[in-house]
């Protein structure tokens, strides 16, 4: 794994900012409107998910961790249902009502898995407001272990300086997720983190990687921030932290999918993080792997922790060297799932110039060679494992009995499987002629042979 993936569920995290409601109206589409040159949507299902802090806070729940979060809504039947979806998964709520503007809902009409058009229903918050959410911000920040602030521009954090105020009164580090080009409002914070567009809009383009470090520097030192995180979409992410080198990420999306509620995601699983004790550096980590993940779903969606280790288990180095019979079956599947080709290949009865050669040529047919060295008891390990292992061209080396080879072969089920002729002594002609049968080795044994 990349990092230890700590427990969630005692971290508490408050959020804080512009909360919505999604709404997809899902349907097949078979005619173009006589009307106007535009599909005709059939629509036969009404999707609703909390957007905005909303997603933000059930981010953080997906990932175990308890929540609650603040934010204005209209006295409408969106804000009730935006309430009772939260509530539902177990987020707590301090959803403000105003009479002076609706709950910001965005409207997308979906055909075929794609997006066809997104309709807002919004205005913007007015300022005479800011007091409700310095209220209810003052009432949970005591008890949680994390503040993310999730700006839309939308109002609802008109006063974010009274609120970053608050939360560093009782030692509580703010997560920003920042917008427009005034990021002296967020002076203070712990983490600003501005996707590259957005930090572009207030230092100026960056043509490389040294200029968006020496310009995210001084923005990081200018707003006194612990820590400046700029998300770079397909270029990764960048960590700018004081008093440490910049920390700079690839990205790790599979596939880009649909990159709604990406922005969310990772302020999610940056704040639950630090909630939880990881290094900035490990929660950008963490905060990395979780937008991998919801960029390869369909809307705004959420990262659960199973996913997250799954991902890194699927990044984590592979182990080399000698491996136990009953793991290599595991190995030698991550590795096909990074699209590598397996090479199995039964230990040659020497050491000499013309085993060498042997080893070589099987790892020619394939990414990586697992080589079994069989025993005539199983006990000991073999004598040429050491030997083995130390070779360039060997990646895996498994001790086995004579007995268990079918097994094993059975279990990592190679895409190619090599022998040298008259070796190993030992293995029945009957379990050779068997392999050979499955994996296409040739009759005389003479060399490699691919399945």
């Amino acid at each position: 794994m990349l990092l230890p993936l700590p427990d969630f569920s005692g971290s508490r995290v408050l959020v804080a900012g512009d909360v919505m409601l999604d709404r997809y109206w899902h349907g097949a589409t078979s005619r173009i409107s006589p009307e106007a040159p535009v599909p005709v949507v059939r629509v036969g299902e009404d999707e609703v998910r909390a957007g905005g802090a909303g997603n933000v806070a059930l981010n953080a729940i997906a990932l175990g961790a308890r929540t609650a979060v603040a934010g204005l809504v209209g006295e409408d039947e969106a804000g009730r249902l935006l309430a009772a979806r939260l509530q539902a998964r177990g987020v707590r709520c301090r959803l403000q009502a105003v009479s002076d503007a609706p709950t910001i809902t965005k409207l997308r009409v979906i055909s075929r898995h794609q997006q066809l058009i997104r309709l807002d229903f919004e205005q913007t918050f007015a300022a005479q407001h800011a007091g409700l959410m310095e209220a209810a911000v003052g009432e949970l920040v005591a008890d949680a272990d994390v503040l993310i602030l999730s700006d839309y521009a939308k109002g609802t954090l008109a006063d974010v300086q009274a609120l970053i105020s608050l939360a560093r009164a009782q030692g509580v580090p703010v997560v920003v997720d920042p917008k427009g080009a005034d990021f002296d409002r967020y002076r203070g914070a712990t983490v600003v983190k501005p996707n590259l567009a957005e930090f572009e809009a207030v230092v100026g383009p960056c043509a490389d990687d040294a200029t968006l470090i020496a310009r995210g520097e001084a923005l990081r030192a200018g707003l006194e921030l612990e820590a400046l995180l700029v998300t770079r979409g397909e270029r990764g992410m960048t960590l700018l932290r004081r008093g440490a080198a910049p920390f700079q990420l690839p990205t790790r999306a599979r596939e880009v999918f649909d990159v709604t509620g990406a922005g969310d995601t990772v302020s999610a699983a940056l704040g639950c993080g630090i909630a939880a004790g990881l290094s900035l550096a490990d929660a950008t980590v963490l905060a990395n792997l979780a937008a991998g993940i919801v960029v390869g779903k369909l809307g705004t969606a959420t990262a659960t922790v199973d996913e997250l280790r799954a991902e890194m288990e699927r990044h984590a180095p592979l182990q080399q060297g000698m491996v136990a019979a009953d793991a290599i079956a595991a190995v030698c599947e991550r590795a096909r799932a990074a699209g590598e080709t397996v090479v199995a290949a039964l230990a040659p009865g020497g050491m000499d110039a013309a085993a060498l050669a042997f080893l070589a040529a099987a790892r020619t047919l394939g990414d990586r060679l697992l080589v079994i060295a069989p025993s005539a008891d199983g006990g000991a390990p073999h004598a040429q494992i050491p030997l083995l292992a130390a070779l360039r061209a060997v990646d895996w080396v498994v001790p086995a009995a004579a007995a268990d080879i079918d097994a094993l072969v059975d279990a990592v089920s190679p895409d190619a499987f090599a022998c040298r002729a008259g070796q190993p002594a030992g293995i029945a002609e009957a379990t050779l002629a068997r392999l050979a049968a499955v994996h296409a080795i040739p009759a005389a044994r003479g060399g490699a042979g691919r399945a």
